[in-house]
């Protein structure tokens, strides 16, 4: 039995019986090759499907769906590893408690149990373990850590796994493994994949050696000295480079990330004549300071900030949205953004800088891609090319931006997929107040301030796969605006999500913003053209 929810208007959640049917469902939607259907996320029991509405429809990819062979297993011999924990975690005990069991008892069942590797999310690497003891089923936690160490092994519902790196969660604590959930030195980073059969098992040794996440593994900070390049004076609050994203890596758990603005970053590759997703420094509210070595063009899009070049022939202003030359030596300096969060600095060329994982994106949650520009790193250029397009004109967008004291942001949404469990006042109450951007939000989401919603339902909602613009509603009441470095997967209700149209507008909500929800039909929503996926593969 299949139902077919909205994900986003350019996305559908499909909720399937168990686990089984959802991975038999992936497999056969991807031997279909569906024009238009992009990387596929599996869930608990559900399959997350973006596709591009100018390629296929929701209504034909539900037809396939319906018409597609569930009930044929994988053949394929499933790899057989073993875990080694030490039981140390804080919240063995309490856990314990709950399921009315001793901690040793529970350490006993964890390590008879065998788990199969049902899907990858939230963060690279992070497996959702399914066991074969229904007796080990506890809740998460009422609110999340804000710091979970790398190699915590944890529990939240039927489910166990183990945290590639250190982040927030939600999960329980039980103990710790030195394994290594996420390695880029190796040929496949992530450790576990899915349909992998997994033992956990007692660690003998009591000394936890100090080791380093494999997931914080980056490229090294920007160093090295070069002919043709731009010179960190002073990075301001956040600046880290940024392309359109990194794709193709869903199944390890890795999301695309990218430009927050991506329209901003194509607009100013136009400008200095790069193909339009050439990596650009993105810079979260002015403050950036670079010095050229060697002769430059640049051009700065995106949040409005005010452009002085300093030279031995002194300071002038330019403008925003034009593309203007750095002589050897000369210094560009920005602004406080008065509009808008994030302005895009791309330069003649591009960044000379090795990708992570065919990306130049650094993603914050998952510590992926190149690290955030600190004083005195070196951002090496690239050569321009003898075929590379020419210096455009200036080019201002005519999209407002929005301002920490200005008029309400309006953001359109669709409902779903879980909608459901809020009754017919919550969603009144969502698209009926203004919400207020709190200074929690960062590139992960936007959280917001406001009248909290109340859930009409309880209890856990397995894994589900969430989108870019995905609302959603954390124990306490108050929505997060997924942006683009979000988790693939998460465990608490989405109620809407932010149009594909209207992600730009959402990854410039400055802090203080106020924005209102207006929700639409994702059957009569117009759909965003295919100008800018063509720009990206240009």
């Amino acid at each position: 039995m299949l139902r077919f929810l909205t994900a986003r208007d350019d996305a559908v959640l499909i909720e399937c019986d168990d686990l089984d049917r959802t991975i038999a469902l992936r497999d056969a939607l991807a031997d279909a090759d569906l024009d238009g259907v992009g990387e596929m996320i599996p869930g608990a029991r559900t399959l997350l499907v973006p596709y591009r509405p100018a390629a296929i429809t929701a209504r034909e990819i539900e037809r396939t769906a319906r018409a597609a062979d569930l009930s044929t297993a994988s053949t394929v011999e499933p790899r057989r590893l073993e875990i080694p924990v030490r039981y140390d975690g804080e919240d063995l005990a309490e856990v314990a408690a709950h399921l009315g069991m001793s901690a040793g008892e529970l350490v006993r069942r964890h390590t008879a149990a065998e788990y199969t590797v049902g899907f990858v999310g939230f963060a690279p690497g992070f497996a959702y373990l399914v066991g074969d003891d229904p007796g080990i089923d506890v809740p998460r936690r009422s609110t999340p850590r804000t710091r979970i160490p790398a190699g915590s092994v944890a529990l939240a519902g039927t489910y166990s796994g183990v945290y590639p790196r250190e982040s927030p969660g939600g999960w329980q604590l039980i103990g710790t493994t030195e394994v290594p959930m996420w390695d880029l030195a190796r040929e496949r980073p992530a450790f576990l994949a899915p349909g992998d059969v997994v033992r956990f098992t007692e660690a003998a040794d009591p000394e936890r050696e100090t080791v380093r996440a494999a997931a914080d593994a980056r490229t090294a900070p920007l160093e090295a000295s070069a002919d043709s390049a731009l010179v960190v004076v002073a990075p301001g609050i956040q600046s880290t480079l940024q392309d359109l994203g990194r794709t193709g890596h869903a199944g390890m758990g890795v999301s695309s990330s990218g430009a927050l603005d991506a329209p901003a970053l194509r607009r100013a590759n136009r400008l200095v004549g790069n193909p339009a997703g050439t990596a650009a420094v993105e810079v979260g509210y002015g403050g950036l300071h670079l010095r050229a070595t060697g002769p430059q063009v640049l051009a700065v899009t995106g949040a409005a900030v005010a452009l002085t070049v300093s030279g031995t022939v002194g300071v002038r202003e330019v403008p925003m949205d034009a593309p203007f030359a750095l002589d050897d030596g000369e210094e560009l300096r920005l602004g406080t953004a008065t509009s808008g969060v994030r302005s895009y600095v791309a330069v003649r060329g591009g960044p000379d800088v090795l990708p992570v994982l065919g990306s130049l994106a650094t993603d914050v949650l998952a510590g992926l891609g190149p690290a955030p520009l600190g004083p005195g790193d070196v951002l090496p250029v690239l050569p321009v090319s003898s075929g590379q397009a020419p210096v455009g004109a200036p080019d201002p967008s005519d999209r407002p931006l929005p301002s920490g004291t200005g008029d309400v942001v309006p953001l359109d949404i669709v409902l779903g997929p879980r909608d459901d469990w809020f009754d017919p006042g919550q969603i009144d109450r969502l698209t009926g107040q203004d919400w207020t951007v709190s200074p929690r939000s960062n590139r992960v989401g936007v959280r917001l301030d406001g009248v909290a919603l109340e859930r009409s339902r309880t209890g856990e909602l397995p894994s589900e796969g969430c989108v870019a613009g995905a609302l959603q509603i954390p124990p306490d009441g108050l929505p997060v605006l997924f942006l683009a470095d979000h988790p693939l997967t998460g465990g608490y209700p989405v109620v809407g999500a932010v149009v594909a149209r209207d992600l730009p507008t959402a990854g410039q909500l400055p802090v203080g913003a106020r924005v209102r929800f207006r929700v639409v039909d994702p059957a009569q929503h117009p759909s965003p053209d295919d100008t800018q996926e063509q720009e990206a593969a240009s």
